[in-house]
């Protein structure tokens, strides 16, 4: 994989916080009071459990305090685009500290309360400038919560999927930020601007190699919903089942970005 060589958009540090804890926020409203049957249940990431899963959530967030604990790197060695390439190779390792924290904490509304306790006080505390040492290489805190958004918006969607009936909100900042993430990482894979990406209302990509459109209809179009775009950029849905689903459409020879898919596993 091609590392980025640019950040492709900025994005507001003071509404990506305000977003990181608002969908955490929303989490852990839906998940007061599950059963236990309720957190037994099997989730679509394996063989994790919805327990399992909750735990994971968290660890998005108190990656940011294990990170804070370390020595600050001298600089930053690496772009926020990096990172959605850089999730695949520490899958194992974050299997098994998931089950081995989701036995230690078995209540995940205390446990999810004091990651929100903790990771205040450390905004707080912290510069969006201060450096982190990442699994996708160093960077800025506010580089690095861009990438938590991104993480709780993917398992939020993947904690709705596993309970039957549960409403779980979707913080609108929190949205967009995820689906910006995944569409510019699209277009560092498959550079070029023979084909338009767009996942109303928040994201516009041109990507993959060949005649530049410039005016008018561009010749090749995808077009999609940003859920089903975060399902397609992480696995959770294939190209094929969308297109048969009318969930995403594509016109034009260019138009076809299944082997370009999942951006993430």
């Amino acid at each position: 994989m091609p590392p980025a060589k640019k950040r492709a958009r900025s994005y507001d540090p003071a509404k990506t916080r305000a977003a990181v804890l608002a969908q955490f926020g929303h989490v852990r409203e839906a998940v007061r009071g599950l059963s236990q049957e309720q957190l037994a249940l099997p989730t679509r990431l394996g063989e994790w459990t919805v327990a399992e899963l909750i735990v994971h959530i968290g660890m998005a967030l108190t990656a940011i305090h294990r990170a804070l604990a370390l020595p600050e790197p001298p600089k930053a060695d690496a772009v926020l685009l990096d990172w959605p390439f850089a999730t695949a190779a520490n899958a194992a390792a974050i299997d098994e500290f998931t089950r081995n924290l989701a036995t230690e904490r078995p209540d995940p509304d205390t446990y999810l309360a004091d990651i929100e306790q903790t990771l205040r006080t450390l905004l707080a505390e912290h510069s969006g400038a201060r450096i982190l040492q990442t699994s996708a290489g160093a960077l800025p805190l506010d580089d690095y919560l861009v990438t938590r958004t991104a993480e709780l918006v993917v398992h939020t969607d993947d904690l709705a999927a596993a309970v039957p009936g549960l409403e779980v909100l979707y913080d609108r900042q929190a949205l967009a930020t995820a689906t910006r993430l995944l569409a510019d990482a699209l277009a560092v894979k498959a550079p070029g601007g023979s084909t338009e990406v767009r996942v109303p209302p928040y994201a516009v990509v041109q990507c993959v190699e060949g005649p530049r459109h410039t005016r008018g209809t561009p010749p090749n179009v995808v077009e999609t919903d940003p859920l089903t775009w975060i399902r397609l950029a992480t696995g959770r849905l294939s190209w094929k089942d969308a297109l048969e689903e009318a969930k995403v459409s594509a016109s034009g020879e260019r138009a076809d970005i299944g082997e370009l898919l999942p951006l993430m596993s």
